[in-house]
């Protein structure tokens, strides 16, 4: 199949190479010499350039065109890099092998080995550009570096012709890029809108293109599920018989020297990279990328094949390295949050001391002080109770808002985060009375300063050995690698508005299964949710209604991956939520050695396994009209093994029992509409 599929790229391939110029390429250059392989052989991506110097690329998985002759290229304020370009010495590979460890991703060890192919791009005699590219078991990546020229040693880059062409008949599963200054006190925007699942290719999101992580269902072919058990996975709906592929475009590296971007549509299946909108950071600087030469781009990413590629993907870090070293071994785990429930007035001196209590019943390391704090209990008390959470084995982490002049929002403390010398004056502040991290919310914009901004906090935070979670922003690139106290994001559709209305409650379910297919698995996520109130209140009789079981609850702790959980569990849990679900709670970890995609559709149902040390968690839900029978194959535990299950019957009251696999490692469950099964080992 392999030296098959070789011969018909290197047969479309000499068709291409022989159509370029001879200034464009040697006239020994081989057709294999424009190809790209992984070290498995599963993946190909082929280069090329057009008779006008225009280089492009495309993308196959096992034979399947996953991403159709595609444009590449930059364009300067001082070259356009896009047209015009010889390649004389083809493609210098090397391979990439690399081992690296990291206790807050889905994944703690990871094994990277790539095959990387740089082309050398001239453009009038002179060296202007490398375009980089990277293709592993799963993912195809690249990026540009570009070259002083003369006495030139600054440039901005204008645009990116960075494009990706799905075949005809890929459907979408994307969430819309908002427009700048808009929704709650003009902060958008904030990555925070709904996804459009299972869309034909062509729509431009709300006219401003799209948020990454971008997820496309490519054509399948005939073949095996994923999951032996189940034989419809992942291959639904479709042709009965089909497996479907799917493509994951996102990027990775994004830093202060550049602009975090999003994927606008051209027209059909066409779609390329844009920068940031003119109105994003209230108007402040230009949508374009300021770069001291050389200087080398973020890399775009594309995760191709089954569903267990793009669940399992590691992309986002096995391109990046550190950025500084730590400053402490920072303490990740699982903590409390009353804003969910009590929202703003819950910030106070005494409902924060009962949250403190509530942390350490549950053996939780932390509790998060939301906004206002500053105003409501104060400095001075404030040490008192992180003094008071010390006592009790409890960190404190708290709200602050990034905001100097982008936006509106009323909350405090405010002007802080955005100056370097209050800044650090008020993390000096934190480290001396123990503070544990920050929650900064409010971003509201990708351009280059306010990507500068994310850095400067994260660096000034290390060195006062505080971790930290933005809300209200951006969505990591890598950052968990690059920043080593960096924690989490939120820049997705989070628990807030499961508080805000009913509606959000009616499709937590279905929002739910997405964001292990797209959102969370690029980045840690920080969500806030797995709250086991019926009601979103404090006396857990009134406001809006949780639709979801309680098991429900237990496997979004699962599925949900970010090394610090704020949880949306309440005091009164302890006394009103059954046993086995507080029980569950108190010990389900946040740091995983280990992830599986197991069976799902995104917007439908999802089963993932993650592993901490030798225990597996097996988490699902179901967000479709009927209930999901699934026969789950679990090869990673032994046959007869006793397992501990927590499952819904059809009104959704939960249970839990002691099940064993059969003697193919399989376990037959049911999910209702709306509820969960967790089994652990």
């Amino acid at each position: 199949m392999k030296q098959t599929l070789l011969s018909t790229v290197l047969l479309c391939l000499a068709m291409t190479v022989g159509a370029q110029t001879e200034a464009q390429q040697s006239p020994t250059m081989r057709a294999e010499d424009w190809a790209i392989q992984s070290p498995d052989g599963k993946i190909m991506v082929t280069m090329e350039l057009d008779d006008r110097g225009q280089p492009g690329y495309r993308v196959l998985y096992d034979g399947q065109e996953m991403v159709a002759r595609s444009p590449l290229g930059i364009k300067t304020n001082i070259g356009d890099y896009t047209q015009g370009l010889t390649m004389p010495n083809g493609l210098e590979r090397k391979k990439i092998s690399q081992s690296y460890s990291l206790r807050n991703i889905k994944q703690s060890h990871v094994d990277y080995e790539a095959t990387e192919a740089t082309a050398v791009c001239q453009k009038d005699g002179r060296q202007v550009m490398d375009i980089i590219l990277r293709v592993s078991k799963r993912d195809v990546a690249f990026r540009y570096r570009l070259y002083p020229q003369k006495e030139t040693r600054v440039c901005v880059v204008e645009s990116e012709a960075s494009g990706f062409t799905l075949p005809e008949g890929s459907t979408t599963f994307l969430c819309p890029q908002s427009k700048p200054m808009g929704g709650f006190a003009r902060t958008s925007p904030s990555y925070e809108t709904p996804y459009s699942c299972d869309e034909p290719v062509g729509k431009n999101g709300w006219g401003e293109g799209y948020t990454f992580p971008c997820l496309f269902r490519v054509a399948g072919k005939p073949g095996k599920s994923g999951n032996p058990g189940n034989p419809g996975e992942s291959g639904k709906p479709g042709p009965a018989g089909e497996s479907a592929l799917w493509a994951l475009i996102s990027e990775a590296g994004t830093d202060g020297s550049y602009v975090g971007c999003r994927l606008l549509n051209e027209q059909g299946g066409s779609y390329r990279i844009g920068f940031p909108q003119p109105g994003e950071l209230n108007g402040i600087g230009s949508t374009t990328p300021a770069l001291a030469l050389p200087a080398v781009t973020p890399w775009r990413t594309i995760t191709v094949g089954p569903l267990a590629n793009i669940v399992e993907t590691t992309v986002a870090f096995d391109l990046v390295e550190p950025k500084y070293k730590a400053s402490q071994e920072y303490v990740y785990g699982k903590g409390s949050w009353s804003w969910i429930i009590g929202m703003d007035p819950s910030c106070n001196f005494d409902e924060q001391k009962r949250y403190i209590d509530f942390s350490a019943a549950m053996g939780y390391q932390s509790v998060l002080i939301d906004a206002f704090w500053d105003k409501q209990i104060g400095y001075e008390k404030m040490a008192e109770l992180a003094r008071y959470g010390r006592e009790k084995g409890v960190g404190l982490f708290l709200w602050y808002n990034s905001n100097g002049s982008w936006n509106d929002a009323p909350q405090t403390p405010i002007g802080k985060m955005n100056d370097s010398r209050i800044r650090r004056q008020e993390m000096q502040w934190m480290k001396d009375n123990g503070i544990r991290g920050i929650k900064v919310d409010f971003f509201g914009g990708d351009k280059q300063p306010m990507m500068q901004l994310y850095e400067d906090i994260l660096s000034d935070a290390n060195d006062f050995g505080l971790m930290c979670i933005f809300h209200g922003c951006t969505l990591p690139r890598g950052w968990e690698r690059m920043y080593p106290n960096y924690v989490a994001s939120e820049a997705v559709l989070a628990s807030e508005n499961l508080h805000f209305g009913q509606g959000a409650c009616d499709a937590e379910a279905r929002n739910a299964c997405i964001h292990p297919f797209v959102r969370n698995t690029v980045g840690s996520m920080d969500f806030g949710g797995s709250a086991l109130n019926k009601r979103y209140s404090h006396d857990n009789q009134h406001g809006t209604t949780r639709r979801t079981s309680d098991v429900f609850a237990l496997a979004t702790a699962v599925l949900f991956q970010s090394a610090v959980q704020h949880f949306a569990l309440a005091p009164n849990n302890l006394d009103d939520a059954p046993a086995w679900a507080i029980g569950f709670m108190k010990q389900v970890p946040t740091m995983w050695d280990e992830t599986r995609f197991i069976d799902g559709y995104p917007g439908r149902y999802v089963v993932i396994a993650r592993r901490a040390g030798t225990k597996w968690y097996v988490a699902g839900i179901n967000a479709e009209a009927q209930a999901q029978k699934l026969t789950v194959g679990l090869p990673m535990l032994e046959a007869g093994t006793p397992l501990t299950v927590y499952s819904d019957d059809a009104k959704l009251n939960g249970s839990v029992r002691t099940l064993r696999q059969n003697k193919k490692q399989q376990l037959t469950v049911t999910i209702p509409t709306n509820g969960g099964i967790v089994i652990t080992n």
